[in-house]
């Protein structure tokens, strides 16, 4: 039996019929988000998922390489998935996994072509698990140094390709941060001066968190150009993070705890922050070295389970387009925000 979309399907239509001029009201017409095919409006990334994984190898920075998978079997794997999010009228999915873990542009553009999704793949490096999937040059190179190296692929392309990066991933340890990830989200804030993306750094707790957005603001960097990746804390804590301005993602919805992200979304929103938040799955996960990737976690619990309980505690569409559409676009439009 087909599963229903979020929305009813007449409901879905008439919405996508409407949403460019929605797009024009929040003063996006001019704007322009980076994905794997291109550069595309605002108004066409539609409803969409922040944070979903593809591939990802956990072997180190010192040992990946490319030649650990191969296209066609992580295709036949992965594409079903895709196509049965594009099914619940996913139009666009933002494809998190960085360098040195299993970042691999020609793959999403593969991918991208054959599912008809837009998706979006990051600069940046992950300094997250004791940095393990740091490349050498990380722990010597300044901050400007590697900003750098990100800039030139926004400008350039990565790897050799003609795909650019449509945001900004970094990540940085639970605790304090740091002198390394001090330099990491220093490199990102660079970055973002210089080209617009924004920066999704796998941060955790609240006290990282607002580290790295005080050392944004004191590098002219406002806080709405940071997602606070995995965000988790007290609601006291989500509450005065939250009020600097940032992104909240809320990205690891599953089955089973669809209820409990439900509850604080709408405490979120009766806080004044539903126009901040961002909801994904962290989903997915193809791993090389494992026989067929692996156990795949698809990407549809959101539609299935979150957004029908929200509904059934008093959320109406609007609010559901708000965090679905809106609030994606206005995270990943490209845009120098300075503090």
């Amino acid at each position: 039996m087909q599963e229903k979309a979020f929305l009813p399907r007449r409901d879905f239509l008439k919405y996508c019929a409407a949403f460019p001029f929605l797009i024009r009201m929040a003063g996006f017409e001019k704007d322009y988000i980076h994905t794997v095919k291109g550069q595309i409006k605002p108004a066409e990334l539609g409803v969409t998922l922040i944070h979903e994984h593809v591939l990802v190898d956990f072997i180190g920075a010192d040992k990946i390489s490319p030649d650990r998978w191969n296209h066609e079997d992580v295709i036949k794997k992965v594409l079903p998935y895709l196509l049965e999010a594009k099914s619940k009228g996913i139009k666009s999915m933002v494809e998190c996994t960085p360098a040195f873990l299993g970042r691999d542009v020609v793959l999403l553009e593969k991918l991208a072509a054959r599912s008809g999704l837009n998706l979006l793949t990051n600069t940046g490096y992950y300094g997250a698990s004791n940095n393990k999937y740091l490349p050498s040059w990380a722990f010597t190179e300044t901050a400007e140094q590697l900003a750098k190296r990100w800039t030139e692929e926004f400008n350039n392309g990565i790897e050799q390709t003609s795909v650019k990066p449509g945001f900004i991933k970094i990540g940085v340890n639970d605790g304090h941060l740091s002198g390394l990830h001090q330099k990491l989200i220093k490199a990102a804030a660079l970055t973002h001066l210089k080209t617009g993306l924004t920066i999704c750094s796998h941060t955790g707790p609240a006290v990282p968190a607002n580290e790295q957005i005080e050392i944004l603001k004191n590098l002219n960097v406002d806080p709405a150009a940071f997602v606070w990746v995995h965000a988790r804390g007290s609601r006291e804590e989500f509450v005065k993070t939250a009020a600097s301005g940032c992104w909240i993602s809320l990205d690891g919805i599953n089955e089973e705890n669809a209820a409990e992200h439900a509850e604080l979304i709408l405490f979120l929103k009766k806080e004044g922050f539903l126009k901040k938040i961002l909801i994904s799955h962290d989903a997915g996960w193809y791993q090389p070295g494992e026989p067929d990737g692996g156990k795949f976690r698809g990407y549809t619990a959101i539609s299935e389970k979150l957004l029908p309980v929200l509904k059934q505690k008093g959320m109406n569409d609007a609010a559901i387009e708000q965090l679905m559409v809106l609030n994606p676009a206005a995270a990943f439009t490209v845009s120098i925000r300075r503090h």
